[in-house]
């Protein structure tokens, strides 16, 4: 006589729900700098690590952050980064769509997307590419 155990099938539906449900849902990457435009600050990266068969889809129009210093006793320097092809960068993909709050004022989404590769920032340069 064979028991099926309740529990253990519920567990296997769940994390065969849970897997694919959590496959959209992107929070950071390793990336290469493919190209970067130093006037606007953007790059086309491509992350690094395959999640199935074929590689990963560039990503294009990627902002990188820069920095604001407190330097020289009080003196304000501006650092925008500087991003050359085939850096290895960390991409981390916002929250909410990040289109519109970029221009400094509180706004709505366009999408309810979230954790979406449309929505990355380059945080920073690996330093083995510095």
């Amino acid at each position: 006589m064979s028991r099926n155990d309740p529990a253990g099938t519920l567990a296997r539906l769940l994390n065969g729900h849970t897997g694919k449900q959590s496959g959209g849902i992107h929070v950071a990457a390793i990336c290469r700098v493919l190209s970067f435009d130093s006037s606007t600050c953007r790059a086309t990266v491509q992350p690094l690590i395959r999640s199935g068969k074929d590689d990963p889809a560039p990503i294009t129009n990627v902002p990188a952050v820069g920095h604001r210093y407190s330097v020289n006793n009080g003196a304000e320097q501006v650092y925008k980064p500087v991003l050359h092809t085939g850096d290895v960068v960390l991409v981390v993909y916002a929250d909410q769509e990040i289109k519109n709050g970029l221009a400094g004022q509180v706004a709505s989404p366009d999408s309810l997307r979230q954790h979406d590769k449309n929505d990355a920032v380059i945080i920073g340069i690996f330093p083995g590419s510095l």
